[in-house]
């Protein structure tokens, strides 16, 4: 599977890393955005966090519940945005998922306000040659 193959998943399985080293992964919406991957998430959660303190990631396409289809598992770097990358990340994920999208963006924009939410930004991490 290629980086932009992808990027057009529903979902993709975001993998990051604990302290410890140890990996979780959280099922996350995705959207091509140029040559990176975004995703918008809640600003409090886990994942957030731990991109924080380490911004290496993997992405392996799957479905809502995060169950894996087997395929390649791809390694990027993950990059939070500020407000205005977080609003261009919004429009981006609200047209790829639709009506569905932009009624969730929406919403949670409306009933928990513009600071819960940030977006994403993935590069892949490209091995040497």
């Amino acid at each position: 599977m290629t980086w932009n193959e992808l990027a057009q998943s529903k979902y993709a399985l975001l993998t990051t890393y604990k302290k410890d080293g140890t990996p979780v992964g959280a099922p996350v919406w995705v959207a091509p955005d140029g040559d990176r991957i975004v995703v918008w998430t809640n600003p409090k959660t886990w994942k957030v966090k731990r991109i924080r303190r380490n911004p290496e990631v993997t992405l392996q396409r799957c479905d809502n519940r995060g169950r894996t289809d087997g395929g390649e598992v791809l390694t990027g770097t993950a990059a939070l945005l500020d407000e205005a990358g977080t609003e261009r990340v919004r429009g981006v994920v609200g047209r790829k998922y639709g009506v569905i999208g932009t009624v969730m963006i929406r919403a949670h924009k409306l009933f928990l306000g513009r600071d819960r939410s940030i977006g994403i930004a993935i590069t892949q991490q490209v091995g040497p040659e």
